[in-house]
């Protein structure tokens, strides 16, 4: 018997310029219920509390009356010890009604974490996905959590997945589950408008690989048929992921370059914000496969790489820059899966009938993004390594259109040393 059911689900969706200066009647309206302290956690990271964006959110919710505690230590890429850390802060600081996010995708899963281990028994690697971590379900809901993203790319907004790095294990790895869903993503392509090129690059590549990738992935009715309960956020392609995944590719197409080159073009950072979003409400139901598997071990065992526009402190291969890299290697070997898919993205892309790899490879090149995983510091002698590391991420390679081996991967990894 095969899978004759998907699911879809989202967050509640605000979008617009200026939609931020309204959270603090959209929070008021979560916690109505909640009594007269009506606490708040806003969880944001140093890079963007220094652009102010999370002052004026915070004081958009006092303005109603809301009392707001900040936690602006949210590490960029986070670890489990940054996660450890501001789940401490907010056990200390609590207990809150609400949590809002305003950053990137590592503020909002941040938030994710802590809302999950405020309401929830247990420790952190108790709710990572196995094998890494105890795989566990939350028992009891989890608080209202408002999603308020900064950048244009992770979809974190919309996706019931929190990423981390394990220090110990040199793995990134995450919690999945439907409850880690935002309550409501506020998306507002003004307080996008501060991202360095680089960042643009970078989160722009996550947003391609997002629409990409659900486009690409195993149709849902190909899987085993499943009961309710063994039914998970990921079904796989389907005919609603598939309506956002092409309209986010076609934003992409328009948007994309010009976003990087000026970043002050308004119409360009709404676009990629429309782009990321609908990106985000596909790949959130469809899934993601190979890219994204392998962009964890690249992530989690970086040396010495250190990119323009991010923090300088510590080395870090940003999320949509090591998922973007072993891209057009995947989809050459997923292509046999679904020609015409393929074929399809690349149209999409603006490509005039070159495959969707070297469509790949000249839009990183026009974004001005590495030349491959070399310039990040991987050589030959790390291809088994790398392998090892995304081998772990079965929930992702499930969703992938063919049986991916080992080999397979290794031939990604190698072909991905060197794009130009």
């Amino acid at each position: 018997m095969t899978e004759t059911v998907f699911t879809y689900a989202a967050p509640g969706l605000k979008f617009g310029r200026g939609a931020s200066d309204e959270i603090g009647w959209d929070v008021e309206q979560l916690v109505a219920t909640a009594g007269s302290a009506r606490r708040v956690l806003l969880v944001t990271d140093p890079g963007v509390a220094a652009t102010g964006s999370p002052d004026r959110v915070a004081a958009s919710m006092t303005a109603r009356g809301l009392d707001v505690t900040v936690f602006a230590g949210a590490r960029v890429e986070p670890t489990d010890a940054s996660l450890e850390e501001a789940v401490a802060f907010a056990r200390d600081a609590g207990p809150f009604d609400a949590v809002v996010a305003v950053g990137g995708g590592s503020a909002i899963d941040t938030a994710k974490a802590v809302d999950l281990l405020l309401t929830n028994a247990g420790s952190l690697m108790d709710y990572v996905n196995a094998p890494v971590g105890g795989g566990r379900a939350p028992e009891h809901p989890l608080l209202p959590l408002v999603a308020v993203p900064t950048t244009t790319g992770t979809g974190a907004e919309s996706t019931t997945i929190c990423v981390l790095d394990v220090l110990a294990l040199k793995v990134k790895t995450g919690i999945s589950h439907a409850r880690l869903r935002p309550t409501l993503a506020v998306v507002d392509p003004d307080l996008t408008m501060t991202q360095p090129a680089m960042v643009t690059a970078s989160c722009g590549m996550d947003i391609l690989c997002h629409a990409l990738e659900s486009w690409t992935a195993r149709w849902f009715g190909d899987f085993d048929a499943k009961e309710p309960e063994q039914r998970v956020p990921y079904s796989g392609a389907n005919p609603i992921a598939d309506m956002w995944a092409e309209k986010s590719l076609s934003l992409l197409a328009g948007a994309f370059r010009t976003a990087v080159r000026d970043g002050s073009d308004r119409e360009a950072r709404e676009q990629m914000a429309l782009a990321a979003t609908f990106a985000g409400l596909g790949f959130g139901n469809a899934g993601v496969h190979v890219p994204h598997a392998c962009a964890y071990p690249i992530a989690g065992r970086v040396r010495d790489y250190r990119p323009e526009g991010y923090p300088a402190d510590e080395p870090i291969v940003p999320h949509g820059m090591a998922v973007v890299m072993t891209a057009p290697a995947a989809f050459a070997l997923t292509h046999e899966a679904s020609p015409e898919r393929h074929r399809r993205a690349a149209e999409l892309l603006g490509g005039d009938g070159e495959p969707l790899p070297a469509v790949l490879r000249g839009l990183m090149r026009d974004v001005g993004l590495p030349s491959g995983l070399a310039e990040l510091g991987y050589g030959g002698a790390d291809v088994d390594d790398l392998v090892e590391g995304a081998l772990k991420q079965q929930r992702l390679l499930a969703t992938a259109p063919i049986a991916v081996t080992a080999e397979d991967l290794a031939t990604v990894f190698r072909e991905s040393l060197e794009h130009w």
